[in-house]
């Protein structure tokens, strides 16, 4: 992101559906790298402490089956992925960074009482507009896999979207006399993309297994258990149930979960007893370095001792 986009050094490297937006649109380019960077680590942060700990994002582009196939995985990354470009877009519209957008278009609603708009709100409609035809570009032109595979990549990306759109809120700043905050400036943006990733971590557990099937004149995404309650625009969905991660098996794109570190204590997914899948844990004693008796030396410096302590570590069998 740090570097300046060339069409023909930089392009070309993209998927062949993205080619010629990225030819069209050189300057969103590094929003779009920063967005794709921030998709990877907030999605290892959020599965963490889970047996998929997202640590196969890391080889993107070149994924492997467990956010290739369909999955439950792979829907979260699509969403997410897609919220982020969206966003990222919006803000750098907001900042002056690109040219050819700026701040979000104001608010059709009157102001609330003491305040009234102005600012500089992010640009939802232009990143909405241009982050779906980036992120949504290989389901569009018929690549990337089965056409239930694409149909359900571009309604997990439209679903990240729906929750960004819906998670764009008022900000304000105060004007007065000693901070009196007698009028506020108002403008709607948008919220940090730990939120939305948080949000749609909780869609992720509730996801829904759908088939692709004819309906009518067409085909659409219904649920494949038939008493299950029906696909709505806010649900994420996925294909084929997910392995349970637990031993290393490549060709479902499993990496294991031995000699992860694991919590003795705790009850959750971030257990010794989940995250080893019952195999038992060993523990391990280490000595760690750190700073104690810290004392106030006037003027002006903190002072402190070296104390030694033993940690006890456990780690997955």
């Amino acid at each position: 992101s740090g570097v300046a986009w060339n069409e023909s050094q930089h392009c070309r490297l993209l998927a062949p559906e993205q080619l010629q937006l990225c030819r069209r649109h050189l300057e969103a380019m590094p929003s779009i790298v920063r967005a794709a960077r921030r998709t990877q680590a907030l999605c290892q942060r959020s599965f963490a402490g889970m047996r998929w700990n997202c640590s196969s994002i890391q080889r993107a582009p070149g994924f492997g089956p467990d956010l290739l196939t369909g999955t439950r995985e792979a829907a979260f990354v699509h969403a997410l992925a897609a919220a982020a470009v969206a966003q990222g877009i919006a803000r750098s519209c907001a900042s002056g960074e690109l040219p050819l957008c700026s701040c979000g278009p104001g608010p059709s609603e009157p102001p609330a009482p003491g305040s009234r708009w102005g600012g500089c709100g992010d640009n939802l409609s232009h990143g909405l507009q241009l982050g779906a035809a980036f992120t949504d570009g290989s389901a569009r032109a018929g690549s990337g896999g089965t056409p239930g595979l694409r149909a359900v990549n571009r309604h997990n990306g439209a679903v990240g979207r729906a929750v960004l759109s819906d998670s764009l809120d008022t900000r304000c700043k105060c004007h007065g006399v000693s901070g009196s905050c007698s009028v506020k400036t108002c403008w709607k943006g948008l919220p940090d993309l730990g939120e939305i990733a948080s949000d749609l971590k909780s869609r992720y557990l509730a996801a829904l297994k759908v088939t692709h099937r004819l309906v009518g004149p067409r085909k659409q995404l219904i649920p494949k258990e038939g008493d299950a309650r029906p696909v709505t625009e806010m649900d994420l969905v996925y294909l084929i149930n997910s392995p349970d991660y637990c031993t290393p098996n490549p060709q479902l794109g499993s990496l294991g979960t031995q000699d992860r570190p694991c919590n003795r204590s705790s009850v959750g997914s971030g257990s010794c007893d989940l995250l080893c899948c019952g195999r038992g844990y060993n523990t391990y004693t280490e000595e760690v370095q750190e700073r104690c008796h810290c004392r106030y030396r006037w003027c002006c410096s903190v002072v402190c001792r070296r104390c030694r302590r033993s940690l006890e570590r456990h780690v997955c069998k």
